[in-house]
């Protein structure tokens, strides 16, 4: 794993933290990769219930390395750059593919500021707390680009076409509060509670049983722009394995007994 990507696990959670204060955690295509196979190494252990992603330094991620971009792109050599281009936006979209594809929750903590390829890799979890002094943008059409690691597609169907197209064409930065109004992120709360708020909400999810948190996932995960007859069908497939697991019987045991539930993902 890079030093430039830390992780750990405390009880029931995975931290995994961006390292990499000193250049405001912008993103290289390793770290992209190293956190994507440190949220696949957490969902194959099963005492791992959650996955919380933050970051060390004062924002969340400035964006891409530009440096370390052009680093790239000249050992590339006589490479096509469109095609050069192409392929490395297909490594990081299979990269953060892993990540949204877990069953595990993965829950962001996210402050200072959340910039381009900051926020794609923010998008890809499945909830984001916020401090008070959080500012997300996508900034790529002031240098004549589009976001391609899943920007504009897993943007538009967080908070919709027109409010992506809003953030995408003008290139603003949002405020925590108006992140909030939009479902861009789930909390807001003091920038010095983000971390223990995050926790909080993994002992949240945590304490539930956990084949069923990643069934409920799945479930509207895959059902994304599905009709649906067609999305109900998932959910009755999913109830029908969850049926048949131990911590059915568990939850009705504890309920019974006026006890809390051991769950162990059986």
């Amino acid at each position: 794993m890079s030093e430039m990507v830390l992780t750990r696990q405390e009880g029931e959670i995975q931290f995994v933290t961006l390292n990499r204060a000193e250049k405001r955690n912008a993103l290289t295509l390793e770290m992209v990769e190293a956190i994507g196979a440190a949220v696949q190494a957490a969902a194959e252990t099963p005492a791992i219930r959650a996955v919380i992603v933050d970051a060390n330094g004062p924002m969340f991620s400035a964006g891409i390395d530009v440096m370390a971009l052009a680093a790239m792109r000249a050992s590339a050599g006589e490479e096509h750059p469109g095609r050069w281009l192409r392929r490395l936006a297909e490594r990081m979209q299979r990269a953060l593919h892993v990540i949204e594809a877990t069953e595990l929750p993965v829950i962001g903590a996210l402050h200072g500021r959340v910039i381009g390829l900051g926020l794609e890799l923010a998008l890809s979890f499945d909830l984001r707390i916020a401090a008070e002094d959080l500012q997300l943008s996508i900034p790529e059409t002031r240098l004549g680009l589009v976001a391609d690691v899943g920007g504009t597609t897993r943007l538009s169907r967080v908070i919709g076409p027109s409010r992506a197209k809003d953030m995408l064409m003008t290139a603003r930065a949002v405020s925590a509060s108006e992140a909030l109004q939009w479902g861009l992120v789930n909390r807001v709360v003091p920038t010095s509670a983000v971390g223990a708020a995050a926790v909080a909400l993994a002992g949240e999810i945590a304490a539930n049983a956990p084949l069923a948190v990643g069934m409920a996932k799945l479930v509207i995960d895959q059902g994304d722009g599905v009709d649906r007859f067609t999305q109900m069908a998932i959910e009755r497939w999913a109830q029908s394995q969850l049926v048949c697991t131990e911590d059915l019987g568990e939850a009705l045991g504890s309920f019974m007994e006026k006890r809390p539930a051991q769950f162990r993902g059986k």
